[in-house]
C-alpha cells in the first residue's frame, strides 16, 4: 500500500473534507510517494517477469549442488571409506605398474644393447664372409689350397719312395701270395660260374613251365572271351528285339492316339451339331415366346384401354359434380385469384428488374473485362518489345563478352607460350646443371672408387703378407701365394695397371679371352714404343702442329 505524506494538515480534520479539498484544489507538486521494500521488489519482479518460486528452487538446487560437491571434496580425502580404499589400491597399482615399467625399460635397454652387439657381430661376420667371397681373396685361398696340395703331394711322393725302398725284399713273397690268392679266386670264380649255369638252367626250365602255363591260361582266357562274346551277341540280339517291340508298341500307341484324336474330333462335330440344333430349338421357342408375349401385351393394352375408358367415364361424372360445386366456390375464389394474379405480376416485375440489373452488371463486367484484356494485350506487347530489346542487348553483351574472352584466351595462350618458353629455358639450364653435377659426381665417384681400390689393395696386401708369412713359417711353397698376391683386382689375364688386371677378348664369335704373354722383352718394347709426352710423339710421327 502506498502512503502519501501531506504538509499542513490539521489534526482532527475529517477525511471527506480533505478529499473534497483535494478534488477542488490543484495537485500539490510537493507530494512524494514512499514505497516499502517488499512492494518495490514485487514491482521490479513484475516488470522483469521474475518467478520467485523458480528462483528459490534454482537457488536451493545450486546450494544442494554446492553442498554435494563440498561433501565429495571432504570425503575424497578420507581413507577409511570404500572410495578411499579404492583410490589407495589404484594408486598402489599405478606405483607397481610404474616400477614394472621401469624394470621393463631397463630390460629393453639391456636387450637393445645385446641385440646391437649381436648385429655388430653379424655385420662383421657378414663383411668378413663377403670379403672372403671376393675374387682376389678366393684366388689367394686357392693358391693357399694349392700350396697345401703341393705339400701333401711332396709328402705322398716321399712316403711312396720310403714304401718302395722298404718293400723290395717282400715283392717275391708278395707276388707268390698274390698268385696263390689269384688261383684261389679263379677256382672260386669257376665254381661260381658253374653254379650260375645250373641256376640259369633251372630258371630256364621254370620259365618254360611258366610259359606253358601262360599259354594254357591264354587259351582259357580266349575261350572265356569267345563265350562272353556269344553272350554279348545274344544280349545284343535280345536288346534289338526289345527295341523293335518297343518301337512297335510306340507305333501302336501313336495309332491309338490318332484314332482317339479322330474319334474326339468326330464327337466334337456331333456335339457342335447337337448344340446348333439345340440353339435352333431354343430360337424357335424364343420366337414362340415372343409371339405369345406380344399377344399378351396386346390383350393387356386392350384391357388397359377399357379400364382407362371406364376411369374416364368416372372422372367425367366426378368433374360434372365438381363443376357444380366449383361454380359455388367461384365467387369466393375470384378475389383470391385476383390477389394471386397481382402478387404474381409484382413478382414477375421484380424478377424482370433483377434480370435487367444482372444483364447490365454482366455487360458492365464484359466491357471491363474487354478493357482489361486490351490493357493486358498492350502490356504484353510492350513486354515483348522490351524482351526483344533485352535479348538484342544481351546478344550484344554476349558478343562483347565472347570477344573479350577470346582476347583473354589469346592473351592467356601467349602467356602460356611465354611461360612454356621460360620453363623450357629453365629446364634446359637445370638439365645442363644436372649434367654438370652428374659429371662432377662421376669424377668424385671415380676418385672415391680409386681411394677404395687403393684401400682394398692395401688391406689385401696386408692379409696376403700375413698368409704368406704363415705359409712360409709352415714350410709351404709360397710361389702360388706370391703370384696370387700380385694379380690385382679383376680376373683377367692382361697386365696389371694400378692394382687392376683387365680382361681382353678376341674379336670373333667365340668371345674367348686372350692369353697372357708378358715377358721382359715385351715390357722393354712397350717402354720404347709407349709415348710419355704426346708432343714428342707427334714430332716423332711427323706432325708439325
Amino acid at each position: 500500500m502506498t502512503s502519501v505524506v501531506q504538509y499542513g494538515r490539521r489534526r482532527g480534520s475529517s477525511r471527506s473534507a480533505e478529499e473534497t479539498t483535494r478534488m477542488i484544489l490543484p495537485p500539490d507538486l510537493r507530494q512524494v510517494t514512499v514505497l516499502s521494500k517488499a512492494e518495490w521488489l514485487r514491482i521490479q519482479d513484475e516488470l522483469n517477469q521474475v518467478n520467485k518460486d523458480k528462483e528459490s528452487l534454482r537457488e536451493a538446487a545450486k546450494q544442494r549442488e554446492a553442498l554435494h560437491l563440498q561433501s565429495k571434496e571432504v570425503v575424497k580425502l578420507w581413507s577409511n571409506t570404500i572410495a578411499g580404499q579404492r583410490q589407495k589400491k589404484l594408486e598402489a597399482k599405478k606405483i607397481r605398474e610404474q616400477i614394472e615399467e621401469e624394470k621393463r625399460k631397463l630390460t629393453d635397454i639391456e636387450e637393445a644393447k645385446y641385440q646391437e652387439q649381436k648385429r655388430k657381430e653379424a655385420i662383421e661376420k657378414a663383411k668378413t664372409q663377403l670379403y672372403y667371397q671376393t675374387d682376389r681373396v678366393k684366388g689367394l685361398h686357392r693358391a693357399l689350397l694349392l700350396t697345401e696340395v703341393l705339400k701333401e703331394r711332396e709328402a705322398q711322393i716321399e712316403l711312396k719312395q720310403r714304401i718302395k725302398s722298404a718293400s723290395k725284399d717282400l715283392d717275391k713273397d708278395f707276388m707268390d701270395m698274390v698268385k696263390t690268392r689269384d688261383d684261389e679266386a679263379l677256382r672260386q670264380e669257376q665254381e661260381k660260374a658253374l653254379q650260375k649255369k645250373l641256376d640259369r638252367q633251372a630258371v630256364a626250365e621254370g620259365l618254360k613251365k611258366q610259359i606253358k602255363e601262360n599259354e594254357m591260361a591264354r587259351e582259357r582266357q580266349k575261350a572265356e572271351i569267345k563265350k562272353n562274346g556269344e553272350e554279348i551277341q545274344h544280349l545284343q540280339e535280345l536288346y534289338q528285339w526289345e527295341q523293335r517291340m518297343e518301337e512297335e508298341r510306340q507305333a501302336e500307341q501313336k495309332r491309338n492316339l490318332m484314332q482317339a484324336h479322330l474319334e474326339h474330333l468326330h464327337n466334337r462335330d456331333l456335339i457342335r451339331a447337337a448344340e446348333e440344333q439345340k440353339q435352333k430349338a431354343e430360337e424357335e421357342q424364343r420366337k414362340c415366346f415372343l409371339s405369345v408375349k406380344q399377344k399378351m401385351m396386346k390383350l393387356r393394352k386392350e384391357k388397359e384401354t377399357e379400364m382407362f375408358r371406364e376411369a374416364q367415364n368416372r372422372r367425367e361424372s366426378i368433374i360434372n359434380k365438381l363443376t357444380v360445386k366449383q361454380r359455388e366456390q367461384t365467387v369466393s375464389e375470384e378475389g383470391r385469384i385476383a390477389k394471386a394474379v397481382a402478387e404474381r405480376d409484382a413478382k414477375q416485375a421484380q424478377q424482370q428488374r433483377e434480370e435487367e440489373e444482372k444483364k447490365a452488371a454482366m455487360l458492365t463486367s464484359i466491357s471491363t473485362h474487354r478493357q482489361l484484356m486490351r490493357q493486358e494485350k498492350e502490356l504484353m506487347d510492350k513486354m515483348e518489345q522490351q524482351n526483344t530489346r533485352d535479348k538484342f542487348q544481351a546478344m550484344k553483351e554476349a558478343d562483347r563478352i565472347f570477344s573479350e574472352k577470346q582476347q583473354l584466351k589469346a592473351q592467356r595462350i601467349r602467356d602460356d607460350e611465354r611461360k612454356l618458353q621460360n620453363f623450357n629455358v629453365t629446364l634446359m639450364a637445370e638439365k645442363h646443371a644436372k649434367n654438370q653435377q652428374l659429371k662432377r659426381d662421376d669424377h668424385a665417384f671415380e676418385a672415391k672408387n680409386a681411394e677404395v681400390i687403393v684401400e682394398e689393395e692395401k688391406q689385401f696386401q696386408l692379409y696376403s703378407q700375413h698368409v704368406i708369412s704363415s705359409a712360409a713359417a709352415a714350410r709351404r711353397n709360397v710361389f702360388p701365394l706370391c703370384k696370387a698376391a700380385k694379380e690385382g683386382i679383376g680376373a683377367g689375364l692382361g697386365p696389371g695397371f694400378s692394382g687392376v688386371r683387365p680382361s681382353y677378348l678376341v674379336q670373333d664369335s667365340s668371345g674367348a679371352q686372350m692369353p697372357k704373354y708378358v715377358s721382359g722383352a715385351t715390357q722393354n718394347i712397350k717402354k720404347l714404343n709407349e709415348a710419355v709426352d704426346i708432343q714428342e710423339a707427334k714430332r716423332r710421327l711427323g706432325f708439325t702442329w
